[in-house]
């Protein structure tokens, strides 16, 4: 049996603050930086941004743990949504089209013939407020009635603290009009700093997923993972069956699908667990949502040039995205992602480190 090691706890969490850039516009964008005993996580107010999170290894040595850029003029130009809040609807919906109550909305088409992770301009595009809280950031964002075609005004705050090793990132919003909102953090880990993730370890809490079509819009069956290779239900490397001859593994280009997690009822409870044998760093992902995508950076191609230079070549990073299922807003037997007023959107998500010998 391996045991983990918990990170050293200080007494208290610091939290400072330097500028970062401009955006085309000339809006001022600043950096966050959480930082307590051995872990630090930097965090933009564009984007909300989870620009840098370093944690220490077997040995004590720090590394960045996710991926992304040394400038702001990267995140800009970014399509593959490296560390940003995604919003208002994390993940795709099926022909960038929904009703509620019999109205139908349109959203833009930014992935074929679907909409994904908010459309042309999401959460992660824009400059969200920013203010100090004890152990860390408080971001927010105001979305009009309207934008990308989604309905009401939607407050939304998302507030990212980092205590004990571990960075929590807890969710809130609100709207004046009936409308459908799925939060989440699109950060790409790499636990061992550099190369691919192939080795790295994965145990998913879940008995079922959503399988996809080929345009990666779930068909509505929650389909059992046993004997799949889908199955993470006991730690498995992630390049084991990555390759292998199954129809959904071609439909993603290997791993790009929501897991159905076993945990009931909303409360925060551990969805995965990602090992890297090389460093022995561990982050458990726990979450009060009913959903996480697992993406195996299948479309990394290497002409993304990142943080110190590196080039992200294929599956040298993985996503572990909490969320409601893709496609919600069309699919009734899915848990709704309707907010109406007077109700409050709000969901929490936790990224636990520590380490094996």
């Amino acid at each position: 049996m391996l045991i983990a090691t918990v990170l050293t706890v200080s007494a208290e969490t610091s939290v400072t603050h330097r500028p970062f850039g401009k955006t085309t516009d000339g809006t001022p964008v600043e950096v966050y930086t959480l930082k307590d005993g051995p872990v630090e996580a930097e965090i933009l107010t564009y984007g909300g941004v989870v620009l840098s999170l370093k944690a220490p290894d077997r040995h004590g040595r720090l590394a960045n743990v996710v991926m992304g850029f040394d400038s702001l003029e990267g995140y800009i130009s970014d399509k593959a949504y490296f560390g940003g809040i995604i919003g208002r609807y994390a993940n795709r919906i099926a022909g960038g089209a929904f009703e509620i109550d019999g109205k139908k909305y349109s959203v833009p088409k930014n992935d074929g013939n679907n909409s994904l992770h908010g459309g042309t301009i999401g959460f992660d595009n824009v400059v969200w407020k920013a203010k100090a809280i004890p152990d860390g950031v408080e971001l927010t964002y105001v979305s009009k009635d309207g934008d990308q075609g989604y309905p009401g005004t939607l407050t939304a705050t998302v507030s990212y603290t980092l205590r004990g090793g571990v960075l929590r990132i807890e969710y809130s919003a609100t709207s004046d009009a009936p409308t459908v909102v799925n939060l989440t953090n699109h950060s790409y880990f790499n636990l061992a700093g550099q190369g691919d993730i192939l080795g790295h370890q994965l145990k998913l809490n879940a008995s079922r997923y959503t399988p996809v079509s080929q345009t990666l819009i779930p068909t509505g069956e929650l389909a059992a993972v046993e004997s799949t290779p889908f199955d993470f239900r006991k730690s498995t490397a992630i390049g084991a069956r990555i390759n292998a001859d199954y129809e959904q593994i071609r439909f993603g280009r290997g791993y790009d699908h929501n897991w159905v997690l076993d945990s009931k009822n909303g409360k925060l409870a551990e969805a995965a667990e990602l090992y890297d044998p090389s460093s022995g760093r561990v982050l458990q992902v726990w979450t009060t949502e009913p959903g996480i995508q697992f993406y195996s950076g299948n479309f990394l191609d290497g002409t993304i040039k990142g943080k110190e230079g590196k080039v992200y070549a294929h599956r040298t990073g993985l996503c572990l995205e909490t969320q409601h299922f893709p496609d919600s807003p069309n699919q009734s037997s899915f848990p709704s992602t309707v907010l109406r007023p007077g109700k409050r959107y709000h969901s929490v998500t936790e990224f636990r480190f520590s380490t094996r010998p």
